[in-house]
């Protein structure tokens, strides 16, 4: 799986305001269907928080934040896996992202033309499904016609195996059913990863709201949410022209008292940062001292050999040991010092999984 996060949604919808909020980077952003033809990519730093924490604990000379990318993907309509739209290429493009941020139209606004002429949050998310379910059924049928030929050439039990798998997927893609909801079995998820089904991909639902429904969930968000619940899905709600003016301003302190005179505690941004960071099941650990607080990207579940391979290779290959504590004891006694003191700092070798919010410092021989 790829580790970023493509947004996606029917033309018109806000997916580049929000890119550009998320970046700052110059994406177009113009009232009429496809202005988007490249897909724009971002790297975007990822509020935490613990980080600030850490820096004001441990002053450092330079502060690095983790970072992850958005993809901005051009908007999909009706017949796109039939090459409506330049469809083709945008469902390309949505192939080689690792999480998709469906971005739904939840605004009312006469002067900003839909592409089917109605605000309507669930035929909209439908008209993706069927389009993407579509583009994925033809990639099963080509597999599936060539290893039927295969299976009944050599037999073999592997291919075999396969085959009705491969039929659950055709008839589930053909009623407009996502591969995620069709195949739910992880040693048959591993089966079919290298068919990089789009529809195997995790989605987090963006409602794009108006200023008016800030603070509250209208009518439209409410629908998406029921659609989101019932498919295990994430929700983040965004006033995408909100988010856009608050990325003009110059400074850290204009943005709060615009947050603030808003009524938001902060931006919807940040929170989509973090939800797209955490569904491509990536964590953070950090390494902190005089010269650099630093905020570290690695795979959950990774064990300490791996997590020291993300700053160097030769951490990874030479290995000995990690000296290990949580940021949140580091938060609660105040120092280094007093977390060793209070016992909390622990040496972890080889088979440690490294857990989200470790403050780790390596030992290493190559």
């Amino acid at each position: 799986m790829g580790l970023n996060c493509g947004i996606v949604g029917l033309p018109n919808v806000g997916k580049s305001t929000i890119f550009s909020a998320l970046t700052s980077a110059p994406a177009e952003a113009a009232n009429y269907p496809f202005c988007t033809i490249e897909p724009n990519v971002g790297i975007v730093n990822v509020p935490d928080p613990r980080l600030d924490k850490i820096v004001s604990l441990i002053p450092p000379a330079k502060v690095v934040p983790a970072v992850t990318e958005f993809v901005d993907i051009a908007g999909l309509v009706a017949g796109a896996s039939k090459g409506e739209g330049l469809g083709n290429k945008f469902l390309a493009n949505i192939r080689e992202v690792g999480v998709i941020a469906h971005v739904v139209r939840c605004f009312d606004d006469p002067d900003i033309i839909h592409v089917n002429n109605r605000i309507d949050p669930a035929g909209d998310i439908e008209t993706i499904d069927i389009e993407l379910a579509l583009a994925d059924y033809e990639t099963v049928d080509r597999r599936y016609q060539k290893d039927s030929k295969l299976a009944k050439v050599n037999h073999s039990k592997d291919l075999l195996a396969m085959i009705p798998i491969y039929e659950r997927l055709l008839k589930g893609l053909g009623d407009g059913q996502g591969a995620r909801t069709i195949i739910t079995d992880p040693e048959e998820r591993e089966l079919v990863r290298d068919l990089h089904l789009i529809t195997m991909k995790p989605v987090i639902y963006v409602c794009n709201i108006d200023e008016a429904s800030i603070g509250t969930d209208n009518e439209y968000v409410k629908t998406v949410r029921e659609i989101a619940s019932e498919r295990g899905s994430s929700v983040v709600v965004i006033c995408g022209k909100t988010e856009a003016e608050i990325a003009s301003l110059d400074t850290a302190e204009e943005r709060a008292e615009f947050l603030e005179a808003a009524g938001l505690e902060e931006s919807g941004m940040n929170v989509l940062i973090r939800e797209a960071y955490a569904t491509l099941g990536l964590r953070t650990f950090f390494t902190a001292g005089p010269d650099e607080d630093r905020a570290w990207t690695f795979k959950a579940g990774s064990k300490a050999p791996q997590a020291a391979g993300v700053i160097h290779t030769d951490f990874e290959k030479g290995f000995i040991k990690a000296e290990v504590y949580s940021c949140e004891d580091l938060f609660k006694y105040g120092s280094e010092a007093k977390v060793k003191e209070a016992g909390k700092l622990r040496v972890e070798g080889k088979e440690y999984v490294v857990q989200d919010g470790d403050v780790m410092f390596f030992r290493f021989n190559v």
